[in-house]
């Protein structure tokens, strides 16, 4: 087999068009899944009842079980929950109504959302809990103290594994060809099916996840680096 290097940068421009799919489905993974670990993490620190057991008991199964796995599940089982559903009250809503990137987007957020729940408490654990108690000492609601003293010192702790989690998602994403979305991996799967020039059609794939991958991580050391410019010394 010869390679045909040339054909490389051709594959390349050829899953351009792919990569906004393939960045929708990170943001919306993550974005939703740092909103639901923020929920099951203070459910879990600060006990709260039904809720921190619910919270323990989903972040132990999500990431005990593959990404893989979730989307299935979320593709197969809420699909026929919905017909099921649509069939007995009568909806005009029904499974084929929502869009394959619609179930990636669900699958992959609570895939995130337990990986990210971890993050967010190491964070937060992080920070001394002394810096609560001296904002309660100077009138703060455990909401003020949370927002203004707490929470950026977490993120700044967090900010490394915050960033490993990003890059997750990122490679992650490549799973929803399995559902008939067309992100950067299945693009390279239809170019390299066309041309049969495989090798070639991964690579230019592959380069592009790196180039992301690089612009994620500077990214993520520009930011970090502007946020210990006003570090004094708060986190333990």
């Amino acid at each position: 087999m010869k390679w045909d290097f040339s054909f490389i940068w051709t594959a390349f421009l050829d899953l351009l068009p792919a990569l906004p799919t393939t960045l929708y489905i990170t943001a919306v993974s993550v974005s939703c899944g740092f909103v639901i670990g923020l929920i099951v993490t203070l459910s879990r620190m600060y006990k709260v009842p039904v809720l921190s057991q619910i919270g323990t008991a989903y972040v132990t199964f999500v990431r005990g079980t593959p990404m893989l796995t979730h989307l299935l599940i979320v593709y197969i089982g809420l699909s026929m929950l919905l017909d099921h559903l649509s069939d007995k009250f009568g909806w005009s809503f029904n499974s084929v109504s929502i869009p394959m990137i619609g179930f990636a987007y669900i699958a992959f957020s609570i895939t995130a959302g337990a990986y990210l729940a971890e993050v967010i408490r190491s964070g937060l654990l992080a920070v001394n809990k002394g810096q609560l108690e001296a904002a309660y000492s100077v009138g703060m609601t455990t909401f003020q103290a949370l927002r203004r003293i707490v929470f950026p010192q977490a993120f700044a702790a967090a900010l490394p594994n915050l960033s490993n989690s990003l890059i997750g998602m990122l490679h992650g994403s490549t799973l929803a060809f399995t559902v008939s979305v067309v992100d950067i991996n299945a693009k390279a799967q239809i170019v390299a099916s066309t041309n049969w020039k495989f090798p070639e059609a991964y690579l230019a794939a592959a380069l592009l996840f790196w180039g992301l991958t690089v612009l994620i991580e500077r990214g993520t050391a520009l930011l970090e680096k502007r946020i210990n410019v006003y570090n004094r010394g708060g986190v333990a």
